[in-house]
């Protein structure tokens, strides 16, 4: 009980302020697209700037612990891509789109905020090198596969082109891109930028988990509900007990190893919503499946906190 007070309940008040202030009308929707272009285009990638500029990637950039993630999160996505297909017999797209929703855990706005409130900041960085890979990693998936179904005809070349150009317009990617060449080149920075730089990531996580609230509100479930039953159990249950398997079977030490089902628990995040949104796929269905596995986690993040050594 002590750990869902202390650490699960302060980040989900965020998000509950940020759904009733758009409830209440202290904030209407053009305001939080603003929070959340903010948060998404400037602010996360700033903090992942600093992450990655600061991180031992020696260290951090494990193969055993990426290999455990990503192989649970690429089973998660098959699985519900497949799943979606054949027992809810929607259609190549849709089911890519619904796929996508079981592969794009919430790494950012819940996965660092419930880690560092868990285990404080200095458990981040697995979560970082995660972090690194998650974009491009889930949107090269997602996008190449959708392209595949597709079958539009386009040569091998244009596809790549496609997926390359989509991975590097996200602002996320653009931000892991830069702490990285920070990171290797040894460059510091002037010490007053470095300081607007630790205000901005200071400040980001909050701003982002109470401007996802405010999106949430929108996000009204609507049918569908057995698609995003799979959705929730691939997300919040499968996909940590895969990282959990792997995590143990590659002896991964005890803060990756937290670090890693920590953020394979996370309930999809908002790029869920965007990449349907991006092909005019699924949308209902990755807009509640965001509201409800995010309501869900709550319980079920405290569940696996619980179990972690």
């Amino acid at each position: 009980m002590q750990i869902l007070l202390d650490v699960l309940i302060p980040v989900f008040l965020i998000v509950a302020f940020g759904y009733v202030s758009v409830w209440v009308r202290l904030f209407d929707n053009s305001l939080i697209e603003a929070l959340v272009k903010f948060t998404q285009n400037f602010a996360i990638p700033i903090l992942l700037l600093k992450g990655m500029s600061e991180v031992d990637l020696a260290q951090t950039f494990d193969t055993a612990l990426l290999a455990a993630f990503y192989i649970g999160a690429t089973t998660g996505f098959f699985l519900g891509l497949f799943g979606a297909r054949f027992v809810f017999r929607r259609d190549w797209k849709d089911s890519v789109a619904i796929g996508f929703c079981a592969l794009f855990s919430n790494s950012l706005m819940l996965g660092l905020a419930i880690t560092e409130r868990a285990y404080g900041p200095d458990a981040l960085q697995a979560n970082f090198a995660i972090i690194a890979l998650h974009a491009p990693f889930c949107y090269g998936l997602g996008i190449t596969v959708m392209e595949i179904v597709g079958n539009t005809g386009k040569s091998p070349f244009s596809m790549a082109k496609n997926v390359i150009e989509a991975i590097f317009k996200n602002a996320l990617v653009v931000g892991i891109f830069i702490g990285l060449l920070v990171n290797l080149s040894g460059i510091d920075l002037p010490v007053s930028l470095q300081m607007s730089i630790d205000m901005i990531a200071s400040m980001s996580l909050t701003v982002a988990l109470f401007s996802m609230g405010g999106i949430l509100y929108r996000y009204r479930p609507e049918g569908d509900i057995g698609v995003i039953f799979m959705i929730a159990v691939i997300s919040l249950m499968l996909h940590p007990a895969l990282v959990w398997m792997f995590g143990k079977s590659f002896s991964l030490d005890q803060a990756s190893f937290r670090s890693a089902v920590l953020t394979s628990a996370m309930a999809p995040g908002i790029n869920a919503y965007i990449f349907a949104n991006m092909y005019g796929r699924a949308r209902r269905v990755a807009a509640s499946s965001v509201l409800i596995t995010t309501s869900a986690s709550l319980l079920s993040v405290w569940w696996w906190i619980s179990r972690l050594p």
